[in-house]
């Protein structure tokens, strides 16, 4: 008899392996942080002193959302319905003017409780206050790639512009060799940042050989504003700088040349698609179907809660696989299992940890989700991949394992009590309205 810590049983394993292998009525063997075995029918040979049974539902990999702003849970419908521009600069960076640490800490708090009980096993956030969003990490037991904003003005966290990256320095030296918290070099974007801000990140980032994180092309005003001021596209300007590269992750793109596409795919630049948000603000379209072609890796993100509203994976996968279908007037764009992978085994490779995550398989970390099949929007099921994207909601998942450690079974959550945490947010709030006089 084999010993394991875990053993999850009865259920179909979708492992999105190279193979794109289905184990029908398989069980899943978790030993320490590990997945130790993958095996169809009963697990006769393996004894554990936990064993979740799925019910006969699905086993897969815990979703990787590739773009959030984790502690914007608490600016979430803050500001509706309004430009990009005009939401930013008098809503939003007023407010985060006057945030503080714990603020940042319980939002962040907030967020992962959402994206545990959806799904999401690894997250990568772009926020002030990054320090704080790895210790709520760490705390809620969630895997993640975190970095410090950096803007070519003053932070509410690390004072002048110039402190920007000793703080993500210190970040990178403090988090090193963490089992959950990585550590990536996150300037803003090319129209909040100088070229000598750039250029400086890149050259930490890759001093560090750590991510490094931009928003790029993400609407039409901020294309026209790099061309008007540096004659060139927003890619181009990056590729002038010495930026493109395999360590770049490109959030948004959404206005892109197909000269840019052609660049980045050769470059091997990492894209993450934010559907949701870039409907929401009208900022437009990617074009996914065209970077697919050219090679480009992508991946899947929400945004922040105060452009989508929501950090549900699963809507997330729905709304893309539908969005470039419509937008093509091509139903074959886009299927069900390109877009699953882009919130798995795609999302961990454009965050560099695709040797870690992102799909089912013998030695990789244990980050493993449960879905309830026993719903009526999920009766009958021909095809589970199918289902996963166009049928299945965040609430469907029952239990969420991260690095080999339960995080909730059942639906509760095991790391963090929402409770408290929900009533500390609606203590904030009453900050928030304060800060904007409504």
């Amino acid at each position: 008899m084999q010993q394991a810590d875990i053993i999850i049983k009865n259920g179909t394993i979708l492992t999105l392996d190279s193979d794109n292998s289905i184990v029908e009525n398989g069980f899943l063997c978790i030993r320490g942080d590990s997945i130790s075995k993958i095996g169809p029918g009963n697990p006769t040979l393996f004894k554990a002193e936990k064993i979740i049974d799925a019910g006969g539902g699905l086993i897969l990999p815990g979703l990787v959302n590739c773009h959030t702003h984790a502690a914007m849970s608490l600016f979430r419908g803050l500001a509706d319905d309004l430009p990009l521009m005009e939401w930013l600069n008098n809503y939003i960076f007023p407010a985060e003017s006057k945030m503080d640490a714990e603020f940042v800490y319980t939002g962040t708090l907030l967020a992962l409780a959402e994206m545990i009980m959806s799904g999401t096993t690894t997250f990568c956030d772009m926020y002030l206050f990054a320090d704080q969003v790895a210790k709520a990490a760490r705390k809620a037991g969630v895997r993640c790639l975190v970095g410090e904003v950096l803007y070519d003005f003053p932070s509410p966290n690390y004072g002048p512009v110039e402190k920007g990256l000793e703080y993500t320095e210190s970040l990178i030296q403090k988090w090193r060799n963490d089992p959950l918290v990585s550590i990536a070099v996150e300037p803003h974007s090319l129209f909040t940042c100088s070229p000598k801000l750039l250029t400086a990140s890149n050259e930490l980032a890759l001093k560090y050989n750590v991510p490094l994180i931009i928003h790029v092309a993400e609407t039409l005003t901020e294309v026209d504003e790099i061309k008007e001021k540096y004659g060139k596209t927003p890619v181009k300007h990056l590729d002038s700088l010495g930026l493109l590269g395999p360590h770049l992750i490109a959030d948004h793109c959404v206005h892109l040349e197909d000269a840019d596409i052609k660049t980045m795919a050769a470059n091997g630049v990492n894209v993450v698609h934010n559907p949701e948000s870039n409907m929401k603000l009208a900022s437009g379209i990617a074009p996914v179907p065209q970077m697919l072609s050219q090679g480009l890796t992508v991946g899947l993100g929400t945004d922040g809660c105060a452009s989508n509203n929501n950090l549900d994976l699963f809507s997330e996968m729905d709304t893309a696989a539908k969005l470039h279908k419509v937008n093509t007037f091509d139903p074959t764009v886009m299927d069900a299992l390109s877009v699953l992978k882009m919130a798995t085994v795609h999302g961990a490779r454009v965050l560099g940890l695709q040797d870690v995550t992102g799909s089912l398989e013998v030695g990789k970390k244990a980050d493993v989700i449960v879905i309830d099949t026993h719903k009526p929007h999920l009766t009958p099921m021909y095809n589970a991949t199918s289902h996963l994207v166009y049928a299945a909601r965040g609430s469907d998942v029952s239990h969420s394992i991260i690095n080999g450690q339960p995080v909730m079974e059942d639906r509760k959550l095991l790391t963090l009590d929402i409770t408290e945490i929900m009533a500390r947010a609606r203590e904030t709030s009453i900050r928030v309205r304060s800060w904007l006089s409504f």
